[in-house]
């Protein structure tokens, strides 16, 4: 990849919508209507601090992430990475060549600040025609809740290659970070971001993606820890029967804030989508977010495409805020629609594991286990797997202790 990186100009601004309150320069104040005409911009100074009341913020708690919104560069031990496992496939970059942004366009301002203050050289390259058996896992873990991090990590499968990508975050820091990922033709790519911060964590992330021709992107945003959480994924299918499946987990406890803006852009024919989010609450004011956008452009003929995000509500208190969108640009697909529902235990399902001899407690137990399993079990890695179900157990153990 030689692509050289340059600053947008004014033509990288829609001119028709532009979101009230991001205060981008030059382009006015006219709300934005779709996501794909959000503004993008490289330059922090293009978007003005975000006060809450904008599209793309409004469900945030802004005032928790003060720290990701300076335009000063953060500590350089604040966030440390243990690349032993990565280290043969980080790709140096090539004196004068810039490897970072053939695809990631910032559209908020810790995108931005992270584009600007965040090191280059987290380059994870997977070889063309290579085929790992086993999951690359980056560890990623904060030094300490008044730390600040910026960060940029690029992850590329060369074509016809195949990986699973994990990112394991874990105890507590102010942590902005860009994750671009470039799937070129051929290749299936996997990769999970895994949050399992301490609870004054504050993790700001957006996921960018372009999927080439015939290849398969598979992207996980699973939530269990921080005190405020806001990953939001971008996946463009961008090839000719490219591939792309969103899937997210969140398990949402008294005060945290677990939210994901979800975008697919489907934009080469004959494309297939499916997004599926589910989240459990429990305890007073914990709070998930979900916003989910699907555009199926003009050119994307033949597309098959769903989104869905499910919400199962545990105790008074708690809330879930479920919002799906989708634009339609063209009559020739095979199919597309979106759906959301937030709700209590489903009584039926009790009443019938009760009525066979097993426990009220039990029978919760087992409806969340399985409600959420079903995206524990797309992960395909047996170990993670285990491991996020015993996370689950625990915290039902302790909503019911």
């Amino acid at each position: 990849m030689t692509s050289q990186t340059t600053t947008p100009t004014a033509s990288h601004y829609s001119s028709a919508h532009v979101d009230p309150a991001a205060q981008v320069a030059d382009a006015g104040f006219v709300p934005v209507q779709t996501r794909s005409e959000r503004p993008h911009s490289f330059e922090p100074a293009d978007f003005g601090a975000p006060t809450g009341r904008e599209v793309n913020w409004k469900h945030t708690p802004v005032a928790k992430l003060a720290g990701l919104l300076a335009d000063e560069p953060g500590d350089a031990d604040a966030v440390s990475y243990d690349l032993e496992q990565a280290e043969a496939l980080l790709e140096p970059a090539a004196e004068g060549v810039e490897t970072y942004g053939e695809f990631f366009r910032p559209e908020d301002l810790p995108s931005a600040l992270a584009w600007k203050h965040g090191p280059r050289g987290l380059h994870i390259q997977v070889p063309a025609e290579a085929e790992l058996g086993e999951p690359v896992v980056v560890p990623i873990r904060g030094a300490g809740a008044d730390k600040r991090a910026f960060a940029q990590i690029l992850i590329e499968a060369l074509p016809h290659s195949r990986a699973t990508i994990v990112l394991e975050h874990s105890g507590s820091a102010q942590y902005a970070q860009n994750v671009e990922i470039i799937v070129r033709d051929g290749a299936q790519l996997s990769v999970i971001s895994l949050q399992r911060w301490d609870d004054d964590a504050v993790h700001a992330a957006a996921h960018q993606a372009t999927v080439g021709a015939d290849a398969t992107l598979k992207h996980f945003v699973i939530s269990f820890g921080g005190g405020v959480v806001r990953v939001n994924p971008s996946v463009e299918l961008t090839g000719a029967g490219s591939e792309g499946y969103l899937y997210g987990l969140s398990y949402a406890d008294a005060g945290q804030h677990l939210e994901s803006q979800v975008y697919l852009h489907h934009k080469g024919p004959h494309t297939k989508g499916d997004v599926l989010y589910k989240g459990a609450l429990q305890g007073e004011s914990a709070h998930s977010v979900w916003i989910g956008d699907v555009l199926i452009g003009p050119d994307a003929t033949g597309t098959d495409s769903y989104e869905a995000n499910r919400n199962l509500v545990l105790t008074e208190g708690a809330r879930a805020d479920s919002i799906p969108n989708l634009e339609i640009e063209t009559g020739d697909i095979v199919g597309a629609g979106h759906a959301s529902a937030t709700g209590r235990f489903d009584d039926e399902q009790l009443f019938y594991l009760q009525a066979r001899g097993i426990t009220e407690e039990e029978a919760r137990r087992l409806v969340v286990l399985g409600f959420l399993s079903d995206i524990v079990q797309r992960l395909g890695i047996p170990a993670l797997e285990t491991e996020l179900l015993d996370a689950i157990e625990a915290e039902l153990a302790a909503v019911s202790a």
